[in-house]
C-alpha cells in the first residue's frame, strides 16, 4: 500500500534509469576524446555508423586543427595493405564525419599506415621466466580459503590470496 501524498514518508522516484552511471563514464570519455582533439566524442563512440564499411579498416586516432580556424585534419589509423581503398574513400568519409558534426568541421583526413597488429597490439610480449611462488605464502593463501566449501570458489580464492600476499611482500621491499 502506497503512502499518502502528506505523509512524511513519500517515496521518491526517479525516472531517469541509469543516468548516473552515464555522468560517471562521460566526463572521462570528454577528457580522453579532448586530449587526442576530438571536441565531439560522437566521432569515436559512433565511428562504425558515420565510417560505414571503411570502419572495419580504420580507427580514428587524432583530430587536429591548425591556425586557419575550422577545417582540422582528421588521422585515421589503417593497415597498410587497405590504405589505397581508405585512401579512395576520403572525399565521402569527410562528407560523413562533417555530417556528424553538424559543420565542416573536418577539411583533410592524413592516413598512418601501420601493420596488422595496430600499434598496441603489435608489442613483444615480456617472456620473463616464471619463479615458483614462495611456499610460505602458498600456504598462507590455503589456510585463509580452507573454510570455503565449494571446490572452485576456494581455488580462486587462494590464487586471490597469493596475488595479494605476493603484491604486499614486494611492496614491502626484500627483507
Amino acid at each position: 500500500m502506497a503512502p499518502k501524498p502528506d505523509s512524511p514518508h513519500k517515496i521518491t522516484r526517479r525516472m531517469r534509469g541509469f543516468e548516473a552511471a552515464g555522468q560517471l563514464l562521460s566526463s572521462r570519455i570528454r577528457s580522453a576524446g579532448e586530449s587526442r582533439g576530438f571536441a565531439v566524442t560522437r566521432l569515436l563512440t559512433a565511428w562504425d555508423e558515420i565510417a560505414g564499411d571503411v570502419a572495419r579498416m580504420t580507427k580514428p586516432v587524432k583530430v587536429g586543427y591548425g591556425r586557419e580556424g575550422l577545417g582540422g585534419t582528421l588521422t585515421l589509423l589503417v593497415q597498410t595493405a587497405h590504405a589505397p581503398m581508405v585512401q579512395m574513400q576520403i572525399p565521402r568519409l569527410i562528407e560523413r564525419v562533417n555530417a556528424a558534426y553538424g559543420y565542416a568541421a573536418i577539411s583533410r583526413i592524413m592516413l598512418t599506415q601501420t601493420a596488422a597488429t595496430g600499434f598496441a597490439e603489435g608489442q613483444t610480449p615480456f617472456d620473463a621466466p616464471k619463479r615458483a611462488p614462495d611456499p610460505v605464502l602458498v600456504a598462507a593463501a590455503h589456510d585463509l580459503a580452507a573454510p570455503v566449501q565449494n571446490d572452485g570458489l576456494r581455488a580462486a580464492l587462494e590464487l586471490l590470496g597469493q596475488n595479494i600476499l605476493t603484491r604486499r611482500k614486494s611492496q614491502k621491499g626484500p627483507t
